[in-house]
């Protein structure tokens, strides 16, 4: 009698998944990033027609004042190039946010999953999405006149340049959105970041800003990071460049990783 209660028993209670192994939980939470991406078209093409719209007025409406010769779109291309990974990671600050205020995340703790899985599925679905929409906007740039002189071993180390300044801009965002109390404040603290290319040598070269400018345009991660695309593009002299590209995109990597993995554990309430 006894051990027919205790099958009974053991037939009736719930079952307890098994946590997921492995990079399984990233995969799957990966996965979610990229169908809400798709899902919400508008962003991902916004993501690209502003770079694009910004690239066309400025080739088109100011390149004749900056340069008659037409040979700005070479110059300005890579400033574009960043810009356009600025507008796509700004938008994981956002996705992010909007997950804390939803209260899905709670539903995530009650799940067999790790904590970060979820953080690293927006932060690599971004990447995705962005990697895609720059080489759209190199596309376009092309068709308006660009003509990089890079062989092929250059358009590599260029990618994967390029990949790290994502990784490291993307955690950053996802890290604001964490920090955030809304998502329209995560999309507000990330607008501000979207300046830096402004203030650096991404459009014009930093000794024909104001002199007291120089410094700051100099000295900031945006300009050592399009110098060093735009000289593996273009061939233009590189010097110290890539090594403090390097250096801040790393720093950035860390700092946002580190933070960014704080704040997660203390909103989501884990410890």
């Amino acid at each position: 009698m006894s051990t027919a209660l205790a099958v009974a028993t053991a037939s009736n209670a719930p079952s307890v998944r098994p946590p997921l192994r492995g990079l399984t939980a990233e995969l799957v939470f990966v996965g979610r990033s990229l169908r809400h991406s798709l899902r919400d078209g508008e962003s991902l093409l916004m993501a690209i027609m502003l770079p694009v719209m910004l690239m066309l007025m400025f080739t088109w409406v100011f390149g004749g004042a900056i340069d008659p010769s037409g040979a700005y779109v070479d110059y300005v291309v890579p400033g574009i190039i960043l810009t356009c990974a600025g507008f796509g990671a700004s938008s994981t600050a956002v996705y992010v946010a909007n997950d804390m205020r939803t209260g899905i995340i709670d539903r995530f703790r009650t799940m067999p999953v790790r904590a970060g899985a979820v953080l690293t599925g927006h932060v690599v679905a971004s990447l995705v999405r962005n990697l895609v929409a720059t080489s759209i906007v190199i596309g376009v740039g092309v068709l308006v006149g660009f003509r990089p002189t890079a062989s092929f071993g250059e358009w590599v180390l260029m990618g994967l340049f390029l990949t790290l300044y994502l990784l490291a801009i993307t955690y950053l965002f996802a890290a604001i959105g964490l920090a955030a109390g809304s998502p329209e404040g995560a999309n507000g603290y990330g607008f501000i970041l979207l300046f830096l290319p402004y203030l650096s040598s991404a459009f014009v070269p930093v000794d024909s800003m104001p002199q007291w400018l120089q410094p700051v345009a100099a000295n900031q991660p945006i300009t050592p990071i399009v110098e060093t695309i735009r000289g593996l593009l273009m061939g233009t002299p590189l010097d110290t460049e890539p090594w403090w590209a390097l250096a801040w995109c790393i720093a950035i990597l860390v700092v946002a990783a580190v933070w960014g993995a704080w704040l997660f554990r203390r909103k989501a309430g884990q410890r």
